[in-house]
């Protein structure tokens, strides 16, 4: 598709007075339609500082941008963006399908303020069932596929994929280990004691029984459940007739393992035939839409997901949903079938660009009676009873920002709320956090860490102001260069840092320095003995004081605190982890996982290594002459 692109670009100057206006916004439109194309693209709306605005996509390019210079016919919202619109940008493209496609991506890259927006688009987790090893491994996976190996999912959920997994192994027996821990053990490990592994690792199972469970498990993932059952009753009562009973009996939990998969449903399949399909219904209440998605794979239910659109108020239900679609399988593989609870605008067209996508058919249907249509109701319930929770949580949490701002004299209920917190042991592996919240609770795409290793200024071990005030000062100082009008929503409405009146000190220290006059501070510090409940709020210009023990607003701000200490501690303990499992034998090229395995069998420690003479080094197995001078030099040039 970037061989039909064809960019233009439109500068427009700002009128004298310097802010933009309505009418200047449609003379750079009026402007912009001149140069044109009557054929496909995608247009870009952009203000004075060449931030995006808007991103747009037109069967014909003129006539759809024509229409944003008659304000008359322009909802409220529009008309804001043209008046903040300075330059356009527009992209030619050979079909109004690669147009489609290139929205969807330029939004998801961008994200305009002016378009509906899909947030917490996190990957779904995956069950992967590998086939590069002799032994074959069934695990969750996310990430990009390697080829060769089978994926089935996605699962809306971490928690289902695990059912499902711990399932499969009581099912099919199959390894789930690494590899390393397989090629590492000499007996069965306690999976093979509950009957949840064949134990490969240690010959208990020849290879050809174990590639039947394979190929039984990638059956069963790919929805020929009852093929996969029947095969397994009748071997069941084959070994009853023999009299093997402990035989039979495991057959039997196998089944029963299988049946726990397929009854994890909450939804009556019956008839529907959803083999593979999305389920996508939307319901709008309140300004706002709530979308659930339900994932069915191999005729199996694997579980739903909620989301929350970004969107204008003014935006009907059937535009939400259409722009939804288009972000979300803009990097994940459409299935064969989606299901959508409106009639969205340009069903075929998106069914044609979902077919692109998906290097194969994909059907976008709008079932109006059957055993679709009930499963479609189904999701539509779901939605309702989600968007229900969510505004009633946004109002809960809307009222304790209320009470944030006047508790801590703001000019307005925070929109962003950023919390401090450091971790340490003795000094040794320190870390910095930063979590945000914000009125939709906690905003973990903009959570930071700082590392202090990186740091310009030296900090000596367990100095817990240096490291605040390196903290600080890197996150301010970046948000004066990136966004010195705070403009863009990235600066706090309020900062919290877990501690006392030094703490608050070197905060205000730093953004003196920083010539930052404004921003409100505020720390946090546990009471006497560290007593939770008992903490005492430190403000600049004000006596520490005390909320009630039972103050719904003191556990909120405790959880604030919380949330940053347990980001701390977890960044900090994956560094001391990663610290931990480190050996000299990392830094020696030339020495992978598979020697450094041997050497570490063969002389017990990495100082076992380090005190081997050069001959020893060579006895170890697979270890030559030239890899042994190598390891022999590495440790005894550094003495």
């Amino acid at each position: 598709m970037s061989d039909n692109i064809d960019v233009i670009k439109g500068p427009a100057a700002v009128p004298s007075g310097g802010t933009p206006t309505l009418a200047h916004g449609i003379d750079v439109i009026k402007r912009q339609v001149k140069t044109l194309s009557n054929g496909p693209g995608v247009y870009r709306m952009l203000n004075g500082r060449g931030d995006i605005l808007y991103v747009g996509k037109a069967r014909n390019l003129k006539r759809r941008v024509t229409n944003y210079t008659q304000p008359l016919r322009l909802s409220i919202r529009l008309q804001r963006m043209v008046a903040e619109t300075v330059a356009m940008e527009v992209v030619t493209t050979h079909t109004e399908v690669e147009a489609l496609l290139l929205e969807s991506n330029l939004i998801k890259r961008f994200r305009p303020r002016y378009n509906v927006l899909l947030r917490d688009d996190k990957s779904f987790p995956y069950i992967r069932l590998s086939s590069q090893q002799e032994w074959p491994q069934i695990s969750k996976y996310r990430g990009p596929r390697r080829d060769g190996d089978a994926y089935f999912g996605p699962f809306a959920s971490a928690g289902s994929v695990n059912r499902t997994l711990s399932a499969l192994e009581r099912a099919f027996l199959l390894r789930s280990c690494s590899d390393s821990v397989f090629s590492g053990r000499s007996r069965p490990c306690l999976k093979y004691q509950l009957k949840r592994c064949s134990a490969p690792c240690v010959g208990r199972i020849e290879p050809n029984a174990y590639g039947e469970l394979v190929r039984q498990a990638a059956s069963f993932l790919s929805g020929r459940n009852k093929q996969v059952q029947k095969q397994l009753a009748t071997t069941m009562q084959q070994a009853s007739a023999a009299l093997e009973f402990e035989l039979a009996a495991r057959y039997r939990d196998r089944i029963r393992a299988m049946a726990q998969i397929q009854a994890h449903q909450d939804i009556n399949l019956e008839n529907a035939n959803l083999v593979e399909a999305d389920v996508i219904a939307a319901h709008a209440d309140g300004g706002q839409v709530c979308i659930q998605v339900f994932f069915f794979r191999g005729g199996r239910n694997n579980g739903n997901r909620a989301y929350f659109p970004r969107h204008d108020k003014s935006i009907s239900i059937e535009d939400v949903l259409t722009a939804f679609l288009g972000q979300f399988y803009e990097n994940k593989q459409p299935p064969r079938l989606i299901l959508v609870s409106h009639l969205v605008a340009e069903r075929e067209l998106l069914a044609a660009a979902l077919t692109i996508r998906a290097d194969r058919t994909v059907r976008l249907l709008y079932p109006q009676r059957g055993p679709k249509r009930r499963i479609v109701r189904h999701a539509l319930q779901n939605a309702r009873e989600a968007l229900g929770r969510h505004l009633a949580e946004s109002s809960s949490q809307r009222r304790l920002l209320d009470r944030v701002a006047e508790l801590f004299e703001l000019d307005a209920s925070p929109e962003r709320i950023e919390v401090y917190d450091n971790s340490h042991v003795s000094g040794t592996h320190a870390t910095g956090a930063m979590i945000v919240a914000g009125p939709e609770g906690f905003m973990k795409n903009a959570y930071r860490r700082f590392n202090f290793d990186k740091s310009d200024t030296p900090i000596a071990p367990g100095d817990d102001y240096a490291m605040m005030r390196d903290v600080l000062t890197r996150r301010f100082a970046r948000a004066l260069k990136e966004d010195p009008g705070r403009e863009n929503g990235n600066w706090p409405d309020l900062v919290l840092i877990d501690g006392g009146q030094g703490q608050l000190n070197i905060a205000l220290e730093v953004l003196a320095e920083l010539g930052v006059d404004d921003q409100p501070l505020v720390a946090i510090a546990k009471g006497p003995d560290r007593d939770a409940g008992r903490e005492r709020f430190f403000v600049p210009d004000r006596d520490p004081f005390y909320l009630e023990e039972k103050d719904p607003l003191l556990y909120y701000l405790q959880r604030l605190r919380d949330e940053a200490h347990r980001f701390a501690i977890g960044t900090h303990r994956a560094k001391r982890s990663k610290a931990i499992g480190a050996s000299p034998l990392d830094e020696i090229a030339g020495i992978g996982a598979r020697r450094k395995r041997a050497l570490l069998n063969h002389f017990g420690s990495a100082r076992g290594v380090g005190r081997a003479g050069l001959e020893d080094l060579e006895a170890v197995l697979g270890i030559n002459t030239a890899v042994a001078r190598k390891v022999y030099d590495f440790f005894h040039s550094q003495e």
